[in-house]
């Protein structure tokens, strides 16, 4: 069995300890420890990265086009005597990225990133052809929804039937906009729709794509997607805790007058969530609901620090403090981890 040396570490300690506690025998263990073998270079890590920073590299040549504005202008006339030019060509460039992609797919699945990188430039092909059809259909109503309706509908195809982890991303990431773009127009462009602002929105959002994400989780294994639609429903959900945290259901002009105490029970809410995340992957050894929870625990204690205790508190204080708390709840984790092991023992 070929490992990376994490592997290697993680399998030979399982080893030991199941020879320690007679689980094996000593000729088992020496004849499982055989069959592994350390990779030297991880390869396949490598065409990872690889492959993802030329999709960066990609999207920041496009981003510095459309900064230069001279240039786009230029590239703009050569197909400003034929809307169906600037459509077309785009729309083409799509059907061949992804044409090729699922070819590839099918008859090569051992090409797996390089495949990704393809079905990438299918998505910005297809996603400058619809801004096209958007320009060429504009009426002024500024209602650019169906735009993101049409390319999440697209993206969530291919990316389905595609088993393309990247492509089921902008396929959410186009949802999300559609979301929002649909929930301003309704609004007018104002601050609140049915009462909400855009914050409260989007916890709404990514506790239902969280939601439909575990209900439809067998599916989502077997194409390969449930991962990034977790990840995505996590970063929608956490972020827009936090941004709530901060500014509460309130508009710009009105933050600037509500107290810190007002917006006290969002910093709760969103410490609630990270404890609860935290709790579910213990119980479930989920790596990501743990990191998740963390992660945003600490970003919670820093945002209430600078808002609470910045100017009035010591920072030595301060973190005294948040070290004397976690140090408790550290305490108590090794308690129960104990108890644990004593469970197993007898």
């Amino acid at each position: 069995m070929r490992v990376t040396r994490k592997q290697e570490k993680i399998i030979r300690q399982a080893l030991a300890q199941w020879q320690q506690e007679r689980a094996i025998t000593d000729e088992d263990h020496q004849r499982l420890a055989g069959t592994i073998t350390r990779v030297v270079f991880d390869w396949r890590r490598l065409s990872q990265y690889a492959f993802w920073t030329a999709l960066a590299c990609i999207v920041i040549a496009f981003g510095s086009l459309f900064s230069d504005s001279d240039l786009l202008a230029q590239i703009l006339a050569w197909f400003a005597y034929s809307s169906v030019a600037r459509i077309g060509l785009p729309l083409f460039l799509a059907i061949v990225f992804f044409g090729w992609g699922f070819t590839r797919q099918q008859q090569e699945k051992q090409w797996h990133y390089s495949t990704e990188a393809i079905l990438f430039l299918g998505v910005l092909s297809s996603a400058i052809a619809l801004w096209q059809i958007g320009e060429m259909l504009d009426n002024g109503s500024g209602n650019i929804a169906p735009l993101f309706l049409a390319g999440s509908l697209l993206y969530g195809l291919i990316g389905y039937f595609g088993r393309s982890g990247l492509v089921w991303l902008f396929f959410l990431l186009s949802l999300a906009n559609a979301f929002g773009a649909e929930t301003g127009y309704m609004s007018g462009w104002g601050a609140y729709w049915l009462g909400m602002n855009y914050p409260i929105r989007f916890i709404f959002f990514g506790a239902g794509l969280l939601l439909l994400c575990f209900l439809l989780q067998p599916m989502l294994i077997k194409r390969h997607l449930f991962t990034v639609s977790k990840v995505m429903g996590l970063t929608c959900l956490f972020i827009a805790l936090w941004i709530m945290s901060i500014f509460g259901n309130y508009d710009i002009d009105n933050w600037y007058d509500t107290s810190r105490l007002t917006l006290l029970p969002w910093a709760l809410l969103f410490a609630l969530a990270s404890g609860v995340c935290i709790s579910i992957g213990l119980k479930t050894d989920d790596s990501m609901l743990r990191r998740f929870g963390i992660t945003f625990l600490a970003i919670n204690l820093y945002t209430r620090y600078f808002e609470y205790f910045w100017d009035g508190l010591h920072k030595v204080v301060f973190f005294l403090v948040l070290a004397a708390s976690l140090a408790l709840i550290g305490r108590y984790a090794e308690k129960i981890w104990h108890l644990g092991e004593r469970e197993m023992s007898e």
